[in-house]
């Protein structure tokens, strides 16, 4: 009977031959499966043999044998034999056994031999065989360490390598590192979430370095800083405005691009509306104009914010009070019943008298006739009626929506940090006057460049779709024939590029940007996809702090206005869901809600229908 060790799928097995041609081998093995294989896959026969006590024998043989001396005993040889190996490892009268655990040790061992053919192998180079041993020791040192860090994390523990590098291992991870093998074991050992895993260990350092380390990682993976700049200069051979002009903005705000002033004229008033102009210093392809094209907005979120522009060149231009600086000023000549009868465009340098705060202004009796307790009070009367008149001209209906302000106390990473949102009605006298000049100014601007040609980064709504042209356009929802933005050149690149091309026209020189300018056209491409992604985050971290303000309160029940079926507005947060477990409800019905669980790392809020408000 012939008995044969044959390759099948990379491994050497044992059975017996049951028939065979030139082409193929029928084999049984000891559990009975058979087999039927290339004839050329059989390395060594044996005949009469009890090929399974040779087996076992093989199998012992193989285990205990000295790999480096089998190297070493066949010193420079080239490619030869198993059996050759085997009688120079056992000697020149190796049994059947010694030489089939030869074969078995020189099929197992890729690093010592290198497979030559059919029972052929060959000695590896001593500098190769090196090599390769230090890199089977480098892996076997990793794979304890991986284990070790696996048995940490799943007892609970936070192995310091995992700490160092935990929001990369969640949001932008090596795969091919230690640290996420060993995480994605872990998490699959413990059969948990891979954030739930790290919460379990105390490893995330606090739900909101999860959710702001992931913005970062994805949008300024180099970091925030900014390289070394100097400082733009800011010219000083500007005409001076006679003027006294005062900015409206909320506390937070450092980059004060607007400021506004009224003059009494002969006629009437002269209302001025006075934006930064950094235009004047900040040159196209510099470096701080680089800097802007790569982050074209500021990124805004409760508690912090990334500027487009570095604090330096903010503080150049911002409009500060008590100081002259530069400004692009639109100049509304208005009669006594206050209809504009004139606009002029100037680049001029004004003296900001004050920086007025909104909190401080609503909370303020500036509106009341005669009022002169609050500063700049009969002005912001004023152009509140002018204001008022100019929406009506537009033919847009008065917004009463409720906005909010947060307002982050303390390290939003600490767990003692507090949010205190407070709603803010839209519509009010002061948004009306800041929304209503701003517009003025955009839309008024926008035709200075399409009455001339010149291309821009204009802002064009139709079909209720938004979107950056370099073509003048309708703005649907503000119901103007064109608009742009280029009131905020501190915070906007796209305001920065407009004011280029409006000042180049106000001078009669030729734009900043030729139409079909590569440059503009790119940076109009780039800007609705990087605004977008800025205004999603500042949604998804006012909706994680109105989380935290539900979790701080404590607050078990909310009340919702339904906006269509299922889907609701709560009535003291800007938090729009939908409730799963409720039925569809008529648009404008009250309902109570009850808060279910609230998930901080997801961010996520369950809510459950308690019952409608009739």
């Amino acid at each position: 009977m012939t008995h044969a060790i044959f390759e099948d799928d990379g491994q050497l097995k044992f059975g017996t031959v049951t028939a065979t041609s030139d082409a193929s081998t029928h084999i049984e093995t000891k559990e009975g499966r058979r087999l039927k294989i290339k004839s050329t896959n059989v390395i060594f026969k044996l005949v009469a043999q009890d090929i399974w006590a040779i087996k076992a024998e093989a199998e012992t043989l193989k285990d205990g044998l000295d790999l480096t001396l089998l190297w070493e005993s066949a010193g420079a040889a080239g490619e030869r034999g198993f059996a050759d190996f085997a009688r120079e490892y056992f000697g020149e009268q190796a049994t059947v056994a010694q030489i089939a655990a030869t074969l078995l040790a020189l099929h197992s061992a890729p690093m010592y031999f290198y497979k030559r053919g059919k029972g052929i192998y060959k000695p590896a180079p001593a500098d190769a065989l090196k090599a390769a041993l230090a890199g089977a020791e480098r892996k076997a040192r990793e794979a304890e360490q991986v284990a070790a860090w696996v048995d940490e994390l799943v007892a609970g523990r936070a192995p310091d390598a995992i700490v160092l590098q935990w929001l990369k291992l969640l949001h932008a991870p090596d795969k091919q590192s230690l640290e996420y093998k060993a995480l994605a074991a872990a998490v699959e050992k413990a059969r948990m979430a891979p954030i739930a895993l790290l919460a379990k260990c105390g490893i995330i350092a606090s739900t909101h370095a999860l959710h702001y380390g992931k913005f970062l990682l994805n949008v300024f993976p180099k970091g925030t800083a900014f390289p070394p700049t100097d400082a733009p200069q800011v010219p000083d051979d500007l005409p001076d405005a006679e003027v006294r002009a005062f900015s409206i903005d909320d506390d937070s705000t450092t980059e004060i691009d607007d400021a506004f002033s009224v003059t009494q004229t002969a006629t009437g008033h002269r209302i001025g509306i006075h934006i930064a102009a950094p235009a004047l210093g900040i040159a196209v392809d510099s470096a701080l104009d680089k800097i802007a094209r790569d982050r074209l907005s500021t990124v805004y979120m409760p508690g912090n914010k990334i500027t487009m522009l570095p604090d330096a060149a903010c503080a150049q231009y911002s409009l500060d009070a008590g100081r002259e600086l530069p400004a692009l000023s639109l100049y509304l000549d208005v009669d006594a019943a206050l209809e504009v009868k004139h606009v002029e465009t100037k680049i001029d340098r004004v003296h900001i008298a004050q920086n007025l705060r909104i909190p401080a202004l609503d909370a303020s009796t500036w509106m009341e006739p005669g009022d002169k307790s609050s500063p700049f009070a009969a002005e912001l009367r004023l152009l509140y009626r002018l204001c008022a008149q100019l929406q009506g001209v537009r033919g847009e209906q008065a917004v009463n929506r409720i906005d909010y302000n947060f307002t982050v106390v303390g390290d939003p990473d600490a767990s003692d940090s507090r949010i205190d949102v407070r709603p803010r009605a839209r519509g009010s006298a002061i948004d009306v006057i800041v929304s209503e000049l701003m517009i003025y100014a955009n839309v008024a601007w926008a035709k200075v460049l399409a009455d001339r040609g010149a291309t821009g980064m204009f802002r064009v709504q139709a079909a209720g779709k938004t979107k950056m042209s370099s073509q003048a356009g309708a703005h649907e929802g503000l119901n103007v024939p064109h608009y742009l933005w280029a009131t905020s050149p501190l915070r906007r690149y796209a305001d920065l590029v407009n004011q280029r091309q409006i000042m180049s026209v106000v001078r009669g020189e030729a734009p900043a940007y030729a139409r079909g300018d590569a440059k503009l056209l790119a940076a109009i491409a780039d800007f609705d996809a990087t605004y977008g992604t800025y205004n999603e985050f500042q949604q998804q971290m006012e909706f994680y702090w109105c989380l935290r303000y539900i979790v701080q309160e404590k607050i078990e029940r909310v009340t919702a206005t339904v906006i269509r079926e299922n889907l609701v507005r709560f009535d003291s947060l800007p938090i729009v869901q939908r409730v799963n477990d409720m039925s569809a409800q008529e648009p404008g019905v009250k309902v109570v809600l009850a808060i279910a669980e609230v998930d901080l790392y997801e961010p996520t809020l369950h809510l459950r229908f308690v019952e409608k408000i009739v």
